[in-house]
């Protein structure tokens, strides 16, 4: 069973209907029994970064997300799915984040050698320049792939190892991570077509 996870932020529906078109059942959830005792787990998410991480530890579900990342089951992250699992996050403020990887969450433009003429948020279509050959997730897909972005934020983990991919917007970004069988887009592939299909599919085989 895959379970999108729902604390309502984020196109739940249409990660849902992706997998759906690819032949697997998604379930939409907010319960931590549900959440805790899946197979895969997937955390979409649009928006503000406190609001998320508040409505989490308000339906309680941080400690089931937490166990399921910690048991090396299936996991995906998506957008603010990503930021989530940092350490903190900078947005209007800081903010303390779950923790699964280290490193924070900062603005575009907010550190030196950020082109002036680009626009804040980071949004359409971009490349991602794979780190390593072997990352399952990233199977058939070839480098230099395309996918759909909408962020004004990215993640710097600390530990480069974690890093899967990369693609540039003025500066280099992190822009997927993956751990065991955690793995995080900034990207949307639920939004980037056949491509962002693939990347859906390789999950389903985790």
């Amino acid at each position: 069973m895959i379970t999108i996870v729902d604390y309502g932020m984020g196109n739940l529906r249409s990660v849902q209907k992706a997998f759906e078109r690819l032949g697997h059942e998604a379930r939409i959830s907010s319960i931590p029994d549900e959440i805790g005792s899946t197979e895969r787990l997937v955390l979409p998410g649009v928006g503000a970064f406190r609001d998320a991480i508040s409505e989490l530890k308000r339906l309680e579900l941080v400690e089931p997300i937490r166990e399921h990342i910690n048991a090396d089951r299936p996991f995906l992250g998506i957008c603010l799915g990503l930021q989530l699992l940092l350490e903190c996050s900078h947005e209007d403020g800081e903010w303390d984040g779950l923790g699964v990887v280290p490193g924070e969450v900062v603005r575009f433009g907010s550190t030196e050698g950020f082109p002036e003429e680009l626009k804040i948020p980071h949004m359409g279509w971009n490349t991602l320049d794979p780190v390593a050959d072997d990352c399952p997730l990233l199977a058939e897909i070839p480098a230099g792939s395309s996918f759909y972005f909408v962020h004004s934020y990215y993640v710097a983990p600390t530990d480069a190892d974690c890093v899967v991919g990369r693609t540039d917007y003025g500066l280099p970004f992190a822009s997927m991570v993956g751990r065991g069988r955690l793995f995080a887009t900034q990207f949307h592939p639920e939004k980037s077509q056949r491509i962002g299909l693939q990347l859906l599919t390789n999950f389903t085989t985790l």
